[in-house]
């Protein structure tokens, strides 16, 4: 007997399934618009103003995070009249329409407060009869729905979906009882996800504030809080950096030469800002040949050397875990052992952002000129209380780095969690 292959389709039943809706069928593939009580609706074009209590606070699409999350710490006010209808209502969810942003997502919740939308977000609004608005929220942040969102608003050079675009989307609906089960299952993880960052931002504010305590305030020669066994060690000293360490810079090799990199020498360039600011950098985007280092005035800085950027991310610093070399943008400093910790200038550097932003120069990319590190003063104590100043502040950022990485696994985790709970219109079985 002859055998035939057959696809059968498997994109509309979810990997992971609750016990009681495991013979519950495929779940109904429908366009958004129907599952939606009016069409998509655009939000309202109007200036951005200083925030104020008396005016209404305005949503835009740089007030929500990546997550999905709304920050009030960046109020503004809206500047014209508006309507009740350009209130956002309990379950409302915006999607950002164009831009880099684009698909990019926020579910209204009562407790933001009153906001206005914007005329870069679309809301829609959910028929609860037909859908649950959280389950509908969460569809919204799945990976066939960021699919359907690289591919729709790639249509011209400016990414951008419109309110029919939105409508037409192909959202999968299970029954209503399981559209709530897995809502209540991602909205718990979601809670333990806040608590978890609201746990990371106190330990952030609470580095910061001790640091401020550690250092004395500008102008100052002794800080607020002191150690018991440096009580009674008097004033610290300002000295010119440049006389408590070696300083040096860095180049980057010719790029029409292959040969002068991916010769394993690790190279920070512009590339690793977002490793600054972290203590430890122990890798670099990309590296640079011993060719390169010849053919250049690119220099292998040794371990333990403190690196500032000074142009783009100006101010971010790093103690370099093992030799590296540096792109021109930064800075390097060799501490004299006798003299100066290196973990200290970190701190000291972190510690002095502030300063940093202010002195920078230009009008597209700010600078900071190498006249002002060569004049540069630092207020330091004596070695011991240096290293239990560094090691006070090591020991927070351990902190926040656990609880950093604490965070990062419940948001893979719910990540692969939603990958199981709804299906993939991609998959096939033959």
């Amino acid at each position: 007997m002859k055998c035939e292959k057959r696809k059968v389709a498997q994109g509309r039943v979810p990997k992971l399934r609750f016990p009681e809706f495991q013979g519950a069928g495929e779940w109904e593939e429908k366009r958004l618009g129907n599952c939606l009580l009016t069409h998509p609706e655009y939000g309202v074009n109007a200036p951005a103003v200083p925030y104020s209590e008396s005016l209404p606070t305005y949503l835009r699409i740089t007030d929500i995070s990546e997550d999905g999350i709304y920050n009030a710490n960046k109020k503004v006010s809206v500047g014209i009249n508006v309507t009740n209808e350009n209130y956002l209502e309990d379950g409302d969810i915006v999607l950002a329409r164009t831009g880099a942003s684009v698909g990019k997502s926020y579910r209204y919740k009562i407790a933001d407060g009153q906001l206005v939308f914007a005329g870069f977000l679309i809301r829609i609004r959910t028929d609860v009869s037909k859908a649950s608005s959280v389950f509908i929220h969460y569809s919204l942040t799945s990976d066939k729905y960021w699919k359907w969102i690289n591919m729709t608003s790639a249509r011209s050079g400016q990414p951008g979906i419109n309110s029919n675009e939105y409508a037409s989307f192909p959202i999968l609906l299970s029954h209503m009882q399981e559209q709530q089960k897995i809502a209540d299952c991602l909205s718990s993880l979601d809670e333990l996800i806040t608590l978890h960052t609201q746990k990371l931002d106190s330990l952030k504010t609470h580095k910061k504030g001790v640091m401020q305590q550690l250092f004395p305030a500008e102008g100052e020669t002794v800080p607020k809080l002191r150690f018991p066994e440096f009580r009674g060690a008097g004033e610290w000293e300002e000295r010119k950096l440049e006389y408590l360490a070696k300083r040096g810079s860095g180049h980057t090799p010719s790029k029409s030469y292959a040969e002068y990199y991916n010769g394993g020498i690790k190279w920070v360039s512009l590339a690793d800002t977002n490793r600054l600011d972290n203590g430890l950098i122990l890798d670099t985007t990309k590296q640079i040949s011993e060719l390169g280092i010849k053919n250049s005035s690119a220099v292998l800085h040794p371990l333990g050397t403190v690196i500032l950027s000074r142009d783009a991310g100006v101010g971010k610093s790093a103690v370099i875990g093992c030799p590296m070399a540096v792109s021109q943008h930064f800075i390097a400093w060799v501490c004299h052992p006798s003299q100066l910790h290196n973990w200290f200038l970190y701190y000291v550097l972190q510690n002095n952002k502030p300063l940093f932003e202010r002195v920078a120069m230009g009008s597209t990319i700010k600078t900071i000129g190498l006249p002002f590190f060569v004049e540069m003063l630092i207020v330091i104590p004596s070695l011991p209380e240096q290293q239990k100043v560094a090691d006070c502040l090591s020991s927070l950022d351990e902190l926040i780095a656990a609880q950093t990485q604490k965070l990062a696994t419940l948001k893979t985790h719910k990540k692969g969690l939603m990958q199981q709970l709804f299906p993939s219109a991609d998959e096939v079985n033959t």
